[in-house]
């Protein structure tokens, strides 16, 4: 995993050094020990999809998660997002419902939200692996000191970004963040818990608002139907 080859092309120039600091690579023994007792989420080649997915100047909106779903075949590196075929989870059922009141949008039959991140979403956890069945098992061990140089990278580059924080956890990364170049759109948690203060606070309204003010084109945040 401290291979820059494993970094998709488009990062390796900011985040490169990161996977030679010796944090990383503790990080990197740390994860292959647990792989080697039991199965780890995502898999080994799925780590760093949500940057595979966005490239870093094709970021026009950074949603921050905290770690990766921890069920079999639900994580598959992009946060809020699962598998084609697997049941949409609890926190991105508050998501489309809140899309379907403010956009109108139908409520799709899956939760693969890869059409987000080709568009510019970059789908980022804080935490890039767990132990299979144990939320925030991995936290604490190095990632968020990886993705909170990702947040950096985003921040540093002369085009601005519009980053989405939902939550406290997320809202502790706001220092890292200058507001007077980016937008933060911040709200409560879609998760059960806080849904009711996550309904009706428009967030993507808010976000392409953003978005066309900078210069770039909208999100279409249609999610296609998988089954005919």
């Amino acid at each position: 995993m401290t291979d820059i080859a494993m970094l998709p092309e488009s990062w390796r120039g900011v985040l490169g050094d990161e996977l030679q600091q010796p944090y990383f690579k503790e990080l990197a023994e740390f994860v292959e020990e647990e792989r080697a007792q039991g199965p780890v989420y995502p898999p080994r080649d799925e780590v760093f999809a949500a940057l595979d997915a966005t490239p870093y100047d094709k970021v026009k909106v950074l949603v921050l998660g905290q770690d990766p779903y921890h069920g079999e075949g639900q994580g598959h590196g992009l946060c809020f997002s699962v598998r084609p075929g697997v049941k949409t989870p609890p926190s991105l059922r508050n998501i489309y419902k809140e899309m379907q009141e403010e956009l109108g949008l139908p409520v799709p039959d899956n939760g693969y939200l890869m059409p987000w991140a080709e568009q510019g979403v970059l789908l980022l956890n804080a935490v890039l692996t767990v132990r299979a069945g144990e939320a925030n098992s991995h936290k604490g061990k190095g990632w968020e000191k990886f993705t909170d140089a990702v947040i950096r990278a985003v921040d540093s580059r002369p085009d601005p970004a519009v980053f989405v924080l939902w939550g406290n956890y997320a809202q502790k990364k706001l220092p890292l963040i200058d507001e007077t170049r980016h937008v933060v759109v911040k709200g409560a948690h879609p998760s059960p818990l806080s849904a009711k203060k996550f309904f009706g606070s428009r967030p993507f309204t808010q976000i392409n608002d953003a978005i066309a003010a900078q210069g770039h084109e909208a999100i279409d945040w249609t999610i296609p139907n998988l089954k005919g």
